[in-house]
């Protein structure tokens, strides 16, 4: 493929070590490409605001306040034009297909190899969908309640999506407004925001909502440590 050194990269992944190895796979495809990293919800949001133009974000499927699909629906209903590739520990292949469905180019195991890494991004900044070999993309479409929360999603601002991700943690408004950094005013008018635009009536039922984009987390043997990235 022909490639440009104007190219922008996001990484967003909560892991420094993968992140390296994300960077080190896009520099092999892209070299001289401007690689914007994200650590956390806040900063994913940050960076692609700032950046819409980007060629490709790479995302994080299990970012730590993000539940599910959440961040990926919020993503590419706001940032339809941002192609995004999906990469975690998980390797299910319906929830492969489900993320193509809300709107990924690719999903990438991040068990695989670098040269796997390399072969989807090449892949997804090709223009094409991406999945690992022996996954069929399938045909089947989203659920129709989960459809319908990812869309009422793409209302939300960004400061109120994340008010809508720590109600699913559990914390009280005083706990997310000293989180924010503003006030306990700010964040009862933001709550009250949220239930309007996700058509529900109080914060059970907000969150409630979003747990059918929830995605089970890789169940791992008793003693083994989390994923590692790949060798780069």
């Amino acid at each position: 493929m022909t490639t440009e050194n104007s190219s922008t990269i996001i990484v967003a992944d909560d892991h420094p070590l993968f992140r390296d190895a994300l960077t080190h796979a896009v520099d092999k495809v892209v070299p001289g490409a401007a690689v914007i990293e994200a650590d956390s919800l806040e900063s994913l949001q940050q960076v692609v605001e700032a950046n819409g133009a980007a060629d490709l974000l790479l995302l994080d499927l299990n970012m730590p306040g993000v539940s599910g699909f959440s961040a990926l629906a919020w993503i590419r209903q706001n940032h339809a034009s941002l192609p995004t590739i999906v990469v975690s520990a998980i390797e299910d292949p319906p929830v492969m297909r489900r993320a193509l469905r809300h709107g990924a180019s690719g999903f990438i195991p991040k068990s695989a190899s670098i040269a796997t890494l390399e072969a989807g991004i090449a892949a997804v900044l090709d223009g094409e969908l991406w999945l690992p070999e022996g996954v069929d993309a399938g045909d089947e479409e989203l659920e129709a309640g989960e459809a319908d929360v990812a869309a009422r999603l793409s209302s939300l601002t960004p400061h109120q999506f994340r008010v809508l991700m720590m109600l699913g943690e559990g914390l009280l408004n005083k706990q997310i407004a000293y989180r924010l950094g503003v006030s306990e005013a700010t964040i009862k008018a933001h709550v009250t925001a949220v239930l309007r635009k996700m058509g529900v009536g109080n914060r059970t039922q907000a969150v409630l909502a979003v747990q059918q984009l929830a995605v089970a987390e890789p169940v791992l043997a008793e003693g083994e440590p989390g994923q590692a990235p790949p060798p780069v």
